[in-house]
């Protein structure tokens, strides 16, 4: 199977991997990559499902891998992931263990021992033995939200394993970007990097980013800006043109101030005619009680097993 030449910067148990589970790297991984590998700041705006977050990922992953073939991996945080969301922190640890599993279980198949790279969430429900045993052994890789960040930036334990991180990921970060969890982040940043002595280098994720220039400002921070204000990182922006099938459709009847019953009974039909051609339809409406109301009508037409 050919491989794309941005592969052969990874460590080989990684490539291989990567070869076998997925063939190619999708644009956001060929783009990412190379920018990722030099150490600089990186925003990567990419669809959902288009391979952003293993694009953050699996630069760090390989030092890993190559600090644990070298014997030099200590226990210590090298990776920070934040999410604003707790349910895809846990959804991102349980993507994130397979990968590393797969990965160590090709090392002992090519008898190349690779000690276990440790990953842990640390959310608000997080139970205390998992936090004391955080504290203990340290994860190599330690995935969390803004509000538990700015906890472990201040508590004495999680400080001394912080110091050693290299990399922060923060993953939708269009969803802090308008508010004051936004501002909240970008100081526990600056902390993060004060703490460690060295800038991490860090690396954004969002399927929406508009604009992309102040997300990246967000992202960097004022530190990193360059002298015309824009923010000094690598921009990866792919997938955002979609070809649109677009057309505005009115029913039959004359529209008046009230639509008649007739009038929406054409409007369920040509909306259940549309729904029966593909597999998946979106109705947007204004409320959720025309939400019931349309959910019932076209249950009638295409059956109560294909609405929702």
């Amino acid at each position: 199977m050919p491989t794309s030449p941005v592969l052969d910067q990874f460590h080989p148990l990684v490539r291989d991997w990567f070869t076998s589970a997925f063939g190619r790297p999708s644009p956001p991984q060929e783009l990412g990559w190379p920018a990722i590998a030099e150490g600089r700041h990186v925003l990567v705006c990419a669809p959902t499902g288009s391979g952003k977050t293993l694009a953050a990922f699996l630069w760090a992953v390989d030092g890993l891998v190559r600090s644990g073939i070298g014997g030099a991996l200590e226990d210590r945080t090298s990776v920070v992931y934040v999410s604003p969301l707790k349910a895809l922190s846990n959804d991102i640890q349980k993507n994130l263990r397979e990968p590393l599993r797969a990965i160590r279980q090709l090392a002992e198949e090519r008898g190349t021992p690779l000690p276990e790279i440790r990953v842990a969430v640390r959310t608000g429900d997080t139970p205390a033995k998992e936090r004391e045993s955080m504290r203990r052994r340290p994860p190599h890789i330690l995935v969390t939200t803004p509000e538990s960040l700015y906890i472990l930036l201040t508590a004495e334990g999680s400080r001394r394993f912080l110091a050693s991180a290299k990399t922060v990921i923060v993953d939708e970060i269009h969803a802090v970007a308008d508010d004051k969890r936004g501002a909240h982040l970008a100081l526990s940043l600056e902390r993060l990097d004060d703490l460690a002595g060295v800038p991490l280098q860090r690396i954004g994720l969002s399927a929406t980013q508009r604009p992309i220039e102040e997300i990246g400002r967000l992202l960097v921070g004022t530190r990193n800006l360059k002298p015309d204000g824009t923010p000094d990182c690598a921009m990866v922006e792919v997938g955002q043109r979609r070809n649109l099938d677009l057309s505005v459709e009115v029913p039959d009847q004359p529209l008046g101030a009230i639509a008649s019953h007739a009038m929406w009974g054409e409007v369920y039909d040509r909306v259940a005619a549309y729904a029966r051609q593909v597999r998946t339809t979106i109705v947007f409406v204004n409320t959720r009680k025309l939400v019931e109301r349309v959910s019932h009508q076209l249950s009638q037409r295409l059956g109560g097993e294909a609405v929702a």
